[in-house]
């Protein structure tokens, strides 16, 4: 590596920060990154547990539209390295991948370890310098980089620095957000981390629900939030209310639902493949002798766990009139009151705001830092588009500060660091 290239400091080892790394050394810097913990990639690696799902194979617009409030600003990020940009990436570090079933992108053999390896092996030979146990402190009155070390505390002058942080869920991972304070005494604006693709209380369920059914799974049920539309999947019972993909799915919603108003009411539909006549008739033949449980399951398949839900969300007298019990099953009210923890979420909404922030991603308060990854204010519901963003916005950070290196040969640290 040229001793004389522009010397780059990217802070954080997980997806956006390692593709920065790579986007940089390529562009001809010199690049260290730092990481506060063992090993990097360890949020990416518990991601790939169970399957590695890294991008979505749907069309552009109804992926672009996955992104909320912030579509916009991720279409920005995402032009020119969207999921088609970043299969190919993954097939030149010699990783194939394939779609599945539901449209999501795996890798074939369905982790993330080989891949990481693959990377990583790529970044040490582009001379790309890793350190881990390294956590950033923010700046000295010199206006370096603190670096808290194993060895004790470092003072990094750099040309450059490119934060990828994380936000502020998985804390043990090292997404714990202990950068907000950082940015929040340089007077950069920060919209309060929350948590998202996250699970919801209930304001308590009978002890029978919480001792027979916490942890079983919702299958092939709706749920619709208002006067939404209605989306089909699986939620799972917890000891405290409701998580999984479906409620994932709609959890910014929810989120903002209970923000504004205390609380959230969902409208399940247990039975969405029958309409409600068809559930009346079944309900109304001739049960006999045999418990309403046993009808319910004989008749309509509702057992266990929808069966328990059934009974702890509606009322007794609609057990008495098979009308009234259908109506139930397909329009069953179920009200959330508070997410869970942010540390149990899989990703967090907030962060450092784009209207802070340059189109390459350089904060307008502090020249010569940019910001990518999850640590900017958007969110996305799980299936390959956290990911993708992540990948997206760390090469536009890249990009960013090449640029800026390029166009004002300013040494780092500035004058208002």
């Amino acid at each position: 590596m040229n001793d004389s290239a522009p010397f780059v400091a990217v802070i954080g080892g997980g997806p956006a920060g390692l593709m920065a790394a790579e986007v940089l050394a390529q562009g001809g810097a010199r690049v260290e990154l730092f990481d506060a913990m063992p090993s990097v990639g360890r949020k990416f690696l518990l991601a790939g547990v169970g399957g590695m799902n890294i991008t979505h194979s749907e069309p552009k617009e109804p992926f672009l539209g996955r992104y909320g409030a912030r579509r916009d600003e991720l279409a920005a990020l995402l032009d020119g390295f969207g999921a088609e940009e970043l299969r190919e990436w993954i097939h030149d570090l010699g990783i194939d991948t394939f779609v599945g079933s539901s449209g999501r992108v795996f890798p074939t053999d369905m982790k993330a370890a080989p891949l990481l390896r693959a990377w990583l092996k790529r970044l040490r030979e582009q001379g790309v310098v890793i350190h881990t146990r390294h956590r950033w402190l923010g700046w000295d009155e010199s206006g370096a980089l603190r670096i808290a070390t194993p060895d004790g505390e470092r003072a990094i002058a750099a040309d450059a620095c490119l934060l990828a942080l994380g936000g502020g869920s998985w804390a043990r991972l090292g997404s714990d957000g202990a950068w907000l304070p950082l940015l929040e005494a340089r007077r950069v604006g920060i919209a309060p981390l929350q948590p998202s693709n996250c699970g919801f209380d209930v304001e308590g369920w009978s002890p029978l629900l919480k001792e027979k059914f916490a942890g079983a799974p919702i299958k092939s049920a709706t749920i619709r939030l208002g006067h939404g539309t209605p989306r089909q999947g699986e939620f799972v019972l917890t000891a405290t209310g409701v998580e999984g993909s479906l409620i994932y799915a709609l959890s910014a919603a929810i989120r903002e639902q209970i923000n504004a108003t205390g609380s959230a009411t969902l409208t399940l539909d247990l039975l969405p493949s029958q309409p409600v006549d068809k559930v009346i008739k079944a309900l109304s033949r001739p049960r006999g002798s045999r418990s309403m449980a046993k009808h319910l399951h004989s008749q309509l398949g509702i057992d266990g766990a929808r069966a328990g839900l059934l009974r702890e969300l509606s009322a007794k007298d609609d057990f008495l009139d098979p009308q009234r019990l259908a109506v139930a099953i397909k329009n069953l009210p179920l009200t959330v009151v508070r997410a869970r923890p942010l540390d149990e979420a899989i990703s967090s909404a907030g962060g450092v705001p784009f209207e802070v922030l340059n189109e390459g991603l350089m904060l307008k308060r502090l020249p010569g830092v940019f910001c990518a990854g999850e640590m900017l204010d958007w969110e996305a519901p799980t299936g390959g588009y956290l990911l993708t963003a992540c990948f997206a916005s760390g090469r536009v950070a890249a990009r960013g500060v090449l640029r800026w290196l390029s166009e004002s040969r300013a040494l780092y640290p500035h004058p208002d660091i």
